[in-house]
């Protein structure tokens, strides 16, 4: 019996790939089919893919032409599956050609011609790309026209900003700016926002109610009465109301989340994060950018916020909040700190943009603890760690735009399907709304 095996992706399977799987089947008497998982098509850059593993597993295996199928999930599990399903040929398309010349001295590697004027790819360009327009005053906004470029179906459009100083040259430009944030609604079919916290209820409001889809950076309002009634507005609408924090879609931070709740270090008993930053803003001097300005609660509580909620949840005992501002009227803070009693656990954040420290993450375990070395906010590594230093073990991942292509991909996905692909659940996005409502109202706080 001849064993032939091919690989690939079979996003939204198509007449190309029914007759490729036909092909390399008629090469032998027993087809096996490799479908890559959605972790290693990231790993490859390959973040347009719409359809889940197992609809696309589903969907080959409606075709009736594999007489076996295999996940795909790691750079050199070929040769793996060649030796242990004791394959004779492998197959690919032609566009492929000599990508895996290697594989002859294992088996027969055939390259077959693909079926023209067709592929996923062409599909998905066939769709209208979403406008996206931008809004706010960061320099992050070059960032997220930048991104987009990697995500088919997402043009980034028209940019609404208070104060050009941090935009690109592209930004800048004439063909690039909307007179007024009525006339960037007109022009977008969804907005990324990263205006002034104090702006984002109003901006999303007027968003929403003309239909339109927003990803807003967290946190999306300043108390927990305007999110709910933005989030009544986004479902009566039928649009998407995202929170966007990039970390939460870093390959590398969704694995280390996976591993930490299945007990890699047994029992959790405290996750502490540190995210800094030293910014060139004096608010006593600076009135009109304190107009713009993130305070350090806003700007990094909801990054390190996330890992404690999404391991120990949000319903948490007790709180303290420790901060030191910088103005007589008590808006920005330099330096806060906030920690958190849950009933078998503790946490604790410290974030700022007038100090600097060491910005990393520990998750500390009954087994072991968890490292991830500054900035873990961009995580691409990080570590298990145990008593017995020859048991630890270190894991590293791509991280393609800092996890904001990825929320890009996640964001066009919910448009597109009506499904949430939000990596930041609605009780988390609520909890940090209240964390900071909290903070600005002087509760639980002590000024130092």
């Amino acid at each position: 019996m001849v064993k032939v095996i091919t690989y690939g992706t079979y996003d939204l399977l198509h007449y190309g790939h029914i007759r490729l799987l036909e092909r390399a089947k008629a090469l032998g008497d027993y087809l096996i089919v490799g479908v890559t998982s959605d972790t290693f098509d990231r790993e490859r850059g390959k973040i347009n893919v719409q359809q889940s593993l197992m609809e696309r597993i589903e969907a080959v295996r409606a075709t009736g032409i594999a007489d076996e199928i295999i996940i795909e999930e790691y750079e050199g599990q070929k040769i793996d599956d060649i030796k242990r399903y004791d394959v004779d040929i492998f197959t690919v398309g032609s566009d492929w050609k000599g990508k895996f010349d290697y594989l002859n001295a294992y088996c027969k590697v055939v390259y077959l011609d693909r079926t023209s004027g067709i592929s996923s790819t062409e599909i998905r360009s066939e769709q209208q790309a979403v406008r996206l327009g931008l809004v706010g005053e960061s320099p992050i906004l070059n960032k997220i026209e930048r991104e987009s470029q990697y995500v088919n179906g997402l043009e980034a459009g028209k940019v609404f900003s208070l104060n050009d100083k941090y935009l690109s040259a592209t930004l800048k430009a004439e063909d690039k700016k909307a007179s007024s944030y009525q006339d960037l609604l007109k022009q977008s079919d969804a907005l990324y926002v990263i205006s002034a916290p104090e702006k984002h209820y109003a901006q999303i409001k007027e968003a929403l109610e003309q239909g339109k889809h927003v990803l807003c950076e967290s946190p999306i309002t300043m108390n927990v009465g305007e999110w709910e009634k933005l989030k009544q507005i986004a479902k009566a609408q039928n649009v998407v109301l995202m929170d966007g924090i990039k970390t939460a879609y870093s390959v590398a931070y969704y694995r280390l989340l996976l591993l930490a709740k299945g007990g890699i270090i047994g029992d959790i008993v405290s996750v502490d994060a540190t995210c800094t930053s030293l910014v060139d803003f004096d608010p006593t001097q600076d009135s009109k950018k304190s107009l713009y300005e993130w305070n350090s609660i806003c700007a990094w509580g909801p990054t390190a916020l996330l890992p404690i909620f999404q391991l120990l949840g949000t319903d948490y005992l007790s709180k303290q909040i420790a901060t030191h501002f910088l103005d007589k009227s008590k808006r920005y803070d330099a330096f806060t700190k906030i920690s958190l009693l849950y009933p078998h656990a503790v946490a604790s954040l410290k974030v700022g943009q007038g100090v600097k420290s060491e910005g990393e993450l520990i998750i500390s375990g009954t087994k072991g603890y968890i490292y991830v070395p500054a900035p873990w906010w961009k995580t691409d590594y990080f570590e298990v760690r145990y008593e017995n230093p020859q048991n630890n073990k270190r894991y590293f991942y791509q991280l393609d735009g800092e996890g904001l292509r990825y929320e890009l991909l996640s964001f066009l996905k919910a448009i597109r399907t009506d499904k949430d692909f939000s990596y930041v659940s609605d009780n988390i996005s609520k909890e940090i709304i209240q964390i900071i409502s909290d903070f600005e109202e002087r509760k639980d706080i002590v000024m130092i």
